[in-house]
């Protein structure tokens, strides 16, 4: 199966934070011959896969399985499902979305039709606590029938390929990093490597801290989406990265300061092998590497991220030209690191 086959299949499953059973089942079915691997309390997914010769640093690449979603918290008299948000969601994406519920029931998220608003009602984006989902129950008794509290939904989405060699599909942070390293574990290694599936990046990177405890890196690296402000009306710095001018190497963000050889090593083996990279122009966001750096004694980190508009949204898209950038990359950068 190639990288991104693997890429639309994990962006179809859902794995909200603390439910990523799905997804660790897929990648467990997807795993070479050979491999061992275990699950930790939290649902964390360890891979070990044995290279050609025992590295100088302990190298482990870690990417997260969660991906963002709503949780039922609420039934109205009605049969309408009021939610809270599992992970950082703007409430105007939601709005008139089509979502699955953990039970299997298609529900839509939907307004007031216009026709019926007056005033500032007409203008305003609504509050998450505003909104609802129809799932077509009668009442609440009939809802309750097919919904629990506390039971999930996430966006449906369908995973479409356009342009020149864009994607788009719900999910790809981090579906697209689990997949890249999915295809590197298939890969004959030069130095032996750990791998990190994570879970509960979206909730604060909590899965990571307990990942890192364990398996205690010397260099950890971080294979995440970042957010691209390349789009109509953003100018300058705002615009963070740009899809197509290959994978961004970061050197700080709102969690994390990156070691700076490391972030350095990067770019110029990426010069050195004609390879795109880029840095973002904006100190943003945050991932996996806040919470590995800390834990334990610590650890030098590094994050390699595809650049991605509209993320944490059912239209999450991506350049394919990017992500073999970073495999490009990827291959040529790992054996440097281990031998640091």
């Amino acid at each position: 199966m190639s990288l991104f086959e693997d890429v639309r299949v994990l962006c179809e499953l859902p794995g909200v934070s603390g439910r990523e059973g799905p997804v660790r089942d897929y990648l467990i079915s997807r795993l070479p011959a050979g491999v061992s691997y275990d699950i930790d309390a939290m649902g964390n997914l360890y891979v070990e896969k044995q290279g050609a010769a025992r590295p100088k640093n302990k190298v482990v690449l870690f990417a997260h399985m969660d991906e963002v979603g709503l949780m039922i918290t609420y039934i109205t008299e009605e049969g309408y499902l009021k939610f809270d948000e599992i992970g950082g969601i703007d409430p105007a994406v939601l709005i008139g979305r089509t979502v699955k519920l953990e039970c299997g029931l298609t529900g839509v998220i939907a307004l007031k039709a216009i026709h019926l608003c007056e005033g500032e009602e007409a203008r305003k984006i609504p509050e998450m606590r505003e909104l609802y989902i129809a799932i077509g129950a009668k009442d609440k008794a009939d809802a309750e029938q097919y919904v629990e509290l506390g039971s999930f939904a996430t966006y449906v989405s369908d995973y479409v390929e356009f342009g020149k060699s864009l994607v788009k599909m719900k999910a790809l942070d981090d579906r697209f990093g689990c997949a890249l390293m999915l295809d590197l574990l298939h890969q004959d290694l030069p130095y032996d490597t750990t791998f990190v599936f994570t879970v509960q990046e979206e909730v604060g990177a909590r899965g990571a801290a307990a990942a890192a405890f364990r398996t205690e890196p010397d260099i950890a690296v971080i294979l995440e989406t970042t957010t691209a402000g390349d789009i109509c009306g953003v100018e300058g710095e705002r615009r963070a990265c740009v899809l197509g001018e290959g994978p961004v190497v970061s050197y700080m963000d709102r969690g994390t300061v990156y070691d700076y050889h490391l972030y350095s090593l990067a770019m110029e083996t990426a010069k050195e092998a004609g390879i795109p990279a880029q840095t973002k122009t904006l100190v943003a966001g945050g991932n996996d590497s806040s919470s590995v750096q800390r834990a334990g004694a610590g650890s030098r980190v590094l994050a390699i991220s595809a650049p991605t508009r509209y993320l944490h949204s059912p239209v999450d898209v991506l350049d394919k030209e990017d992500v073999l950038s970073m495999q490009k990359l990827l291959s040529v950068l790992l054996p440097k690191l281990a031998e640091q």
